[in-house]
């Protein structure tokens, strides 16, 4: 066991080793490598396995197979960011031809086209992309297995659609134009196409007996944006801190948070489990935890990130094995671990600068009917509004045109909040997009929608 790392408590330390070495002798991995990443610095690096594999330090490259869809959704969003495709788009529009054109770039990037999971013919993970040279050979004769957005269904081919969609408008290879566009601008000068030494070499461990057997090392062609990368510990520890922080140069923030936000319906038992998808993220609660990251698989090997962005800690694991351990696991533990062994520091509260008289105003208690709200302003979340008591819509506004705001989360997302004022200036009531919250319950001054009854409140005779 080899371990490095920069400001974590050495109790921390053990337990994450602790929890890296189970998994190796559980899992019967030739070779576990794993990283942690808090407030954006990689603190902790771990690696357990036999010399011959060759695990030394955070260079040695190992494959990530689906984590490559992430790197692919990275440049498809950035080709929405600068106005070149709308998510709505269908595919035919920039891509024609495909017998899949009208899925629409944001189903493709959900997994909800209704595209197959795998290409027809061979195992294309075990087999040379050449035996796939076209599109027609990756999606086949039928492409589709359930309809167009109904529902989520993970598909590889869809990925391959967009990687030749990155090629379309780029006017370049796929690997040329994440090199250029994300693996330069975030450092990550161990992550491509092909392996350079030092690289893991992948293995199947037998079930019964503890025995190895190697695996191909195929070139993937036209699947490659769905699975080919090889990277490192320390380059997905980069892009992790990516993930979670963002980077203007590489993805607007606007792109990383909806990457970040369920996007596709889950089916029944992914709802039980408490997995979701995004947009080229995996999303998952888990023990209280909100996580969102990727998994991968190729025969050889296993990998996967995971991140909590709420107390800002992420976990690498990358393992040489076809299967065995359950590496998003393990990468969830390691983030427990150290969110709950030094939990973070909250940032410091600090009194908001000049505020206009206007805007506060409106904080305070509201009701709407019966149920009181707080509408409150602070620094750290803007204008929230919140229930008092029981169960209730939360929201955070975000200042709009004029004197109005507009929700950014949960049921009063893009809905408009309008402070409405009397004819002296007072204010009367809030209008939230067609809700009347006025401040005492049901104020017989302001316009409740059916009126009040002119009796007011009283008792039961």
């Amino acid at each position: 066991m080899t371990t490095s790392q920069a400001e974590l408590l050495p109790g921390t330390q053990r337990a994450l080793a602790h929890r890296l070495a189970v998994a190796q002798t559980d899992g019967r991995a030739p070779s576990m490598v794993a990283a942690v990443v808090r407030e954006g610095r990689t603190v902790w690096h771990g690696a357990r396995g036999t010399e011959s594999i060759g695990v030394r330090d955070d260079k040695v490259q190992y494959r990530i197979g689906s984590i490559t869809k992430t790197f692919t959704a990275v440049l498809v969003l950035r080709l929405r960011d600068e106005g070149v495709i709308d998510l709505q788009d269908r595919l035919e529009k920039h891509l024609p031809g495909t017998k899949a054109g009208e899925a629409t770039i944001a189903q493709l990037l959900a997994h909800t086209s209704g595209l197959a999971a795998e290409s027809p013919g061979p195992w294309w993970e075990r087999t040379p992309g050449s035996l796939r040279p076209e599109l027609d050979d990756v999606l086949g004769h039928a492409p589709f297995r359930h309809a167009v957005g109904r529902r989520h269904h993970y598909s590889n081919p869809g990925y391959s659609l967009l990687g030749a969609l990155v090629e379309e408008l780029r006017g370049a290879p796929w690997e040329e134009v994440l090199r250029q566009e994300v693996l330069e601008p975030l450092g990550l000068e161990r992550t491509g196409r092909r392996p350079h030494a030092p690289h893991a070499r992948g293995w199947a461990v037998h079930p019964w007996a503890d025995v190895l057997l190697a695996e191909p090392v195929e070139d993937l062609g036209r699947m490659a944006s769905a699975g080919q990368l090889w990277s490192t510990s320390g380059d997905l520890a980069r892009f992790a801190a990516f993930l979670a922080h963002g980077d203007e140069r590489v993805l607007s923030d606007v792109g990383l948070v909806e990457m970040r936000r369920p996007a596709a319906p889950s089916e029944p038992a992914e709802l039980a489990d408490g997995v979701a998808y995004g947009l080229g993220l995996q999303l998952r609660h888990r023990a209280g935890r909100f996580l969102v990251g990727h998994s991968g698989s190729l025969p050889g090997f296993l990998a996967d990130v995971t991140i909590d962005v709420a107390d800002d800690v992420a976990a690498v694991v990358l393992a040489n094995c076809t299967s065995g351990p359950s590496v998003s696991e393990v990468g969830a533990e390691l983030v427990r671990i150290v969110a709950e062994s030094e939990p973070r520091i909250p940032a410091l509260w600090r009194p908001l600068g000049e505020v206009a008289q206007e805007v506060l105003e409106l904080v305070g208690p509201w009701y709407w009917g019966t149920q009181a709200f707080a509408l409150r302003l602070t620094e750290r979340a803007g204008l929230t509004l919140e229930p008092l008591s029981g169960a209730g819509r939360r929201t955070r506004f975000e200042a709009s045109a004029g004197d109005t705001w507009v929700g950014l989360e949960g049921y009063y997302a893009g809905e408009v909040l309008r402070p409405v004022r009397r004819s002296d200036g007072r204010l009367s009531h809030l209008d939230l997009g067609s809700f009347v919250f006025t401040r005492t319950p049901y104020d017989e001054g302001a316009p409740v929608p059916g009126g009040v009854d002119p009796r007011g409140w009283r008792g039961m005779a």
